[in-house]
């Protein structure tokens, strides 16, 4: 019988610089991300309202042209995430060598899976995901349930949870079990082109390997941008919460854009700060702090929330959104000219195939960072803590903060303060109606600081995850000088697209820029299947 040692698998060769102010890295990859986001910065600074009308456009043509890949694609991620995970001769394979043991605690390596993963998405949207949906869903709009009515709590949890279930953790997951398998079990570097090495061979050590490793620092870049708009946005709420200040919150009762910029500039200080620190320090304990005050912040609602109402919730939704998933995953609606078919598009471009875009968007740097964080773990063992627990995780947030929320709208307390208020505000709006003033003001504290943990935990991460892409997969180079690049460009991007429309701005070019990546990714899962496959059939023989 003969075998084939993965140690015999071909390497991809990365060119990088031996000296000068690119040491380490490879110059195209390190440079054309650069300028293609100062050229942005460039068009959209000197003509903000023309390029803030010009990206709506793109996303509305991106959205309604392939929204039906966004629906299918992300579909097939989630099967060959679940399908590895289940399939026998997969389930036990381990990232990295059969003796290898995991270089983070469980707890540990957990806190950075969901800090890093969501946590920003689940601050914002705990309380406002299922209270949105509770007033508009697809199920109001066809008429199968009322609107802010009791009828309705089951369906809106139902699409709340298809938005952070499976499907979203699948695309982290299939980009870090691609990385992590070919990294580690047949020595590629820890970089996107690795990822189709397998397809591809010796040809992604070269120009198309720069490209699809630019297409990835491009899709970090918009997709941690959409993260740390919505961060910032939220941040400003909870100031406001706490001091009241006029200056932080316009007429309308959303976060003014001196408010986002100033809290922009400060989580990306604090971000190249830990960066520069690295992932076993800063990111690390950042990312237990993060756990930590998620904890305590879910324990509070426990208590003082709708805790029977809460708990009935969890355990609906859960047989809901299983029974419902297969179709909610592969349904694409279009328009057919009836005010409804209008509608239900309307929806899943604003929702569904938004969050699709922003998840696809993430991947890059989440997928690596949970390859990077995930070796010595089983296939298995790594579903289960970077899709599973993080799903229920998830849903604890939904039900008991959400919950909460739509229990005070059911009962008249809240009156439509919670469901009417923005997006960024609707969780202090909670707080306020449970609490008193004085407590509501502490408890926004803790929220703040965990939002700002969590803002900078993913900033840090996504920089490092950067320059590793840039420097051929390289985990040590963290030269301050990049770090401070990466931040200030990471800075004014964002700072000139809320300049031009907002989060509006942001969405579009994320949605436009998430859409190369997403092909790569689907060819990652490819890869790592064929790998997979012929990697445990030599070994078998």
């Amino acid at each position: 019988m003969s075998k084939t040692p993965l140690s015999e698998q071909k390497i991809i060769s990365i060119n990088t610089e031996k000296s000068g102010f690119y040491k380490g890295f490879n110059r195209v990859v390190a440079v054309i991300p650069k300028l293609l986001i100062i050229m942005l910065i460039a068009w959209v600074g000197f003509s903000p309202s023309s390029a803030g009308q010009v990206l709506l456009e793109l996303q509305n043509w991106s959205t309604q042209t392939f929204g039906a890949w966004y629906i299918y694609v992300t579909a097939f991620y989630t099967l060959v995430c679940l399908g590895l995970c289940i399939w026998p001769r997969t389930a036990y394979v381990k990232l990295g060598r059969p003796d290898e043991i995991p270089e983070f605690t469980t707890f540990s390596w957990l806190s950075m899976i969901f800090g890093a993963g969501i946590g920003i998405g689940m601050l914002t949207y705990s309380t406002a995901e299922p209270i949105t949906h509770f007033a508009n869903s697809p199920d109001t709009i066809r008429g199968l349930s009322d609107g802010l009515d009791i009828n309705n709590v089951r369906n809106a949890y139902k699409w709340a949870m298809l938005h952070y279930g499976l499907t979203a953790w699948a695309c982290f997951g299939v980009v870090g079990l691609s990385l992590g398998y070919l990294s580690y079990n047949r020595q590629l570097p820890l970089t996107i082109r690795s990822g189709l090495e397998p397809l591809f061979g010796q040809t992604m050590s070269g120009t198309i390997g720069n490209v699809v490793d630019i297409v990835a620092i491009l899709a970090t870049i918009v997709g941690l941008g959409v993260t740390i708009g919505f961060g910032v946005s939220q941040f400003a709420s909870g100031l406001f919460n706490i001091t009241g200040a006029s200056w932080l919150i316009d007429n309308g009762g959303k976060p003014t854009l001196m408010a986002q910029l100033f809290g922009l500039s400060l989580i990306v200080c604090a971000s190249c700060i830990s960066a520069l620190s690295g992932l076993k320090r800063g990111i690390k304990w950042l990312s237990n702090i993060n756990m930590s005050l998620s904890i305590f912040l879910i324990m509070f609602f426990i208590l003082f929330g709708a805790t029977l109402f809460a708990l009935q919730t969890f355990f609906f939704t859960i047989w809901d959104y299983l029974v419902a998933l297969p179709m909610m995953s592969i349904t694409v609606w279009k328009n057919s000219g009836s005010e409804t078919s209008i509608a239900l598009q309307d929806w899943q471009g604003a929702w569904t195939i938004f969050y699709w875009a922003w998840w696809i968007a993430f991947a890059p740097f989440v997928g690596l960072f949970f390859a990077r964080v995930s070796r010595g773990r089983t296939i298995r063992e790594y579903v289960l803590g970077a899709m599973i627990i993080p799903v229920l995780i998830c849903l604890v947030w939904f039900s008991f903060i959400g919950a909460t929320a739509i229990d005070m709208e059911l009962s008249g307390l809240a009156q439509g303060a919670i469901v009417n208020a923005d997006i960024s505000a609707q969780l202090f709006k909670t707080i306020n109606l449970i609490l008193t003033p004085e407590l509501a003001v502490g408890l926004s504290i803790l929220i703040v600081t965990l939002l700002v943990t969590f803002l900078v935990t993913s900033a840090d991460s996504g920089i490092l995850i950067i320059n590793t892409l840039a420097s051929g997969g390289s985990q040590n180079q963290k030269q301050a000088k990049h770090i401070i690049i990466w931040g200030l460009l990471f800075s004014m991007l964002i700072g000139v697209l809320l300049t031009a429309g907002g989060m509006d701005a942001l969405r579009s070019v994320m949605i436009i820029g998430a859409l190369p990546f997403s092909v790569v990714m689907a060819l990652m899962a490819i890869s790592l299947i064929k790998s997979l496959i012929s990697d445990t059939r030599s070994i078998k023989e």
